[in-house]
């Protein structure tokens, strides 16, 4: 019997599932450390994490705050310099980057750096870019974990940060950047999603448990597109709620403190 499980237990969950065994990976802060340190300890354990501070291939023994912690170099190959990760991105050797954002488009696009239309006067100034930019240039897949609502499933971005798609097909290559590379999955709340191959719009892949496809449509603020088969995510499983309780976030820093 599958034990009562959050939201944000069930996204880290089907995030954690997305990193393949033996992949490379550069990390964000917050719901991307869980998920790659709860995919180390279940189904991939040679997932090689990088950060953008600089370490490489550490063993996740506590869950990081940021991507520069102490914890992202405990047992690492190496202990480089941004300069490093970067250049590694650049050569093609990284599969995955694992992001956020406060706003993304249809096309896998995002913003952090600003809510409003006036750069210099925003309603809200955020973090910005930091490596984002560089990372989902140059890596070859982007994940994106990310709360759904309107306010962040946008028509159009307060500010490009980011880039996705673009435009549309082509556009990335257009603009400069890798062939092949580019948006791969979004976890959010409610789906997990894709992008169609052809159109490179994003596309729900499965609903999450209770989800409708109109609950997706009333929290989105383009039109969302839907697999032919769409499928329903898998629940946590037993195993993967106790390592990620116990042994991921038994602080309850990212999934929440439990009660009772």
């Amino acid at each position: 019997m599958i034990q009562p499980y959050n939201l944000m237990e069930l996204m880290v969950c089907v995030a954690s599932r997305q990193l393949e065994d033996g992949k490379t990976a550069v990390i964000g802060t917050g719901m991307p450390l869980a998920a790659a340190m709860l995919a180390q300890k279940t189904r991939s354990p040679n997932l090689i994490t990088m950060f953008e501070a600089g370490s490489i291939a550490p063993q996740l023994i506590k869950l990081p705050l940021s991507v520069a912690d102490s914890y992202t170099m405990a047992g690492g190959l190496m202990h480089s310099s941004m300069n490093e990760i970067m250049e590694a991105c650049q050569r093609g050797i990284v599969d995955y980057t694992f992001l956020g954002g406060a706003q993304i488009d249809m096309y896998g696009n995002l913003n952090s750096t600003l809510v409003g239309t006036d750069y210099y006067k925003p309603k809200v100034r955020l973090p910005g870019s930091g490596g984002a930019n560089d990372l989902a240039s140059l890596c070859w897949k982007t994940l994106i974990i990310t709360p759904h609502d309107k306010r962040r499933f946008v028509s159009k971005l307060d500010f490009l940060t980011t880039p996705g798609y673009l435009t549309g097909p082509g556009a990335r290559e257009a603009a400069g950047l890798p062939a092949r590379t580019g948006p791969y999955k979004v976890i959010s709340t409610l789906a997990l999603m894709g992008y169609h191959p052809e159109s490179k719009r994003m596309r729900v892949e499965s609903l999450h448990p209770g989800v409708t496809v109109d609950d997706v449509r009333a929290n989105t603020s383009f039109e969302m597109l839907f697999a032919d088969n769409l499928a329903t995510t898998p629940e946590p499983t037993d195993d993967e709620l106790r390592i990620l309780r116990q042994e991921v976030d038994p602080q309850g820093l990212i999934i929440g403190k439990r009660t009772g």
